[in-house]
């Protein structure tokens, strides 16, 4: 899972746990272990929302200042379907960047 620059931080330090993604189809599964700089990111569990389902607060927990700044990030490719991801962060030896 690729992760804007502005969060990264918070990824890793913990403070954020979920992400909403607009994919064509999931990219992701549960249990499945993404490379990112100092460690992975494991997925915890995915499931697809409806768009109406996203809100300021949810945003708010993926990282974002509101819905809007997460629609203007989540809305670059040609997906349609949302889907809500949980994941965690191990730091550790993975070399990924």
């Amino acid at each position: 899972m690729q992760f804007t620059k502005k969060l990264r931080e918070g990824v890793q330090c913990g403070d954020i746990t979920t992400s909403i993604r607009i994919w064509q189809s999931p990219r992701v599964k549960p249990g499945g272990r993404y490379p990112m700089a100092g460690g992975h990111v494991v997925v915890t569990s995915i499931r697809e929302i409806s768009l109406a389902d996203v809100s300021d607060a949810l945003a708010r927990e993926s990282g974002f200042r509101s819905l809007a700044d997460l629609m203007q990030t989540a809305r670059h490719g040609g997906g349609h379907k949302v889907y809500f991801v949980r994941f965690r962060y191990e730091g550790g030896s993975d070399d990924a960047v």
